[in-house]
């Protein structure tokens, strides 16, 4: 059983991390459906500002709690983040509470904080939380159905529709577990894999995006997803501190090519259809791996 200050901050950084994973998702839909669907664009746009008002809570009571590690991961916010909010919402017409950055931008934490009487407010947050998640994975898998049926069109990839919809799973699986005082027991390579395949899913996507003239950049991004595959297939054959290090020296390659991308991308460097915010939301998620990564393999 996680002791009391353990379930309080680990459910803020697991909630810092996520609500602001599924806002963006539920951004990317907003943004990406056609206007003939006007009641799914608001429904998207309800269920967006649901986790924004849920993350403005957490940024909160996460100040002065999370650890300096999480903090320095990047995982919450990079230094691309604001800005790529702020191009998004130019080019879309689509507003972002760019408020809520700029304050994850200055959390700090505090070893010395007393935040044990926190535990009620921090274990309702979870419960909101579960409840709005539930409400955004039935909403994404009804617009899979629905697409898959030719019965909407949206500038999504399916498989990008899935690939949110699993995320948003595995959050919920998350949170289900703190709720009852624990983490979810998984073995190495069921942690590994879910984040080894959504690192190659990334990849697969980028170069997907990227103009047919970005040779380099799509053969890159290629590369990367041939990487992430072999190392799922690897998994169970390796030794353990063999498909570690392999796996942080990919996902650290992926992190820098994603950056030089989100970087690009701000300056207007590269062609492609990939926002500057989705560049900055996998780029986040592969800062986020890393940290797991190393909590793992104690480096």
């Amino acid at each position: 059983m996680l002791q009391r200050e353990e379930f309080i901050r680990i459910s803020l950084e697991i909630n810092l991390f996520f609500q602001r994973i599924m806002k963006e998702h539920l951004f990317f839909i907003e943004t990406n459906l056609q206007p003939v669907v006007p009641a799914y664009i608001t429904e998207a746009k309800s269920l967006k500002q649901g986790f924004e008002g849920l993350l403005a809570e957490t940024v909160c009571y996460a100040n002065g709690v999370i650890s300096e590690d999480a903090i320095k991961s990047n995982e919450f916010v990079t230094p691309y983040t604001l800005r790529a909010e702020k191009a998004n919402s130019m080019l879309t017409g689509v507003s972002l509470n760019t408020g809520i950055t700029k304050a994850e931008l200055g959390l700090v934490s505090n070893p010395d904080n007393d935040y044990r009487n926190w535990f009620n407010a921090v274990h309702f947050l979870n419960d909101k939380s579960l409840k709005l998640l539930i409400k955004a994975i039935n909403f994404q898998k009804r617009l899979l159905t629905m697409a898959l049926e030719c019965r909407i069109v949206i500038a999504l990839y399916h498989e990008m529709l899935e690939h949110n919809t699993e995320e948003a799973e595995h959050y919920l699986e998350i949170l289900k577990s703190l709720q009852n005082g624990v983490l979810p027991e998984k073995t190495l390579c069921e942690e590994l894999n879910f984040w080894n395949d959504l690192m190659g899913e990334h990849s697969q996507f980028i170069d997907g995006m990227l103009d047919p003239t970005e040779k380099n950049l799509k053969k890159t991004a290629e590369a990367f997803a041939n990487k992430f595959e072999a190392l799922e297939e690897e998994c169970v054959k390796s030794a353990e501190k063999q498909i570690l290090r392999d796996s942080i020296e990919a996902t650290e390659g992926l992190r820098d090519y994603k950056i030089a991308a989100t970087t690009g991308l701000l300056k207007c460097e590269i062609k492609s259809i990939i926002p500057p915010l989705l560049a900055d939301h996998v780029l986040r998620e592969a800062n986020h791996y890393l940290r797991i990564l190393r909590m793992i393999s104690g480096t």
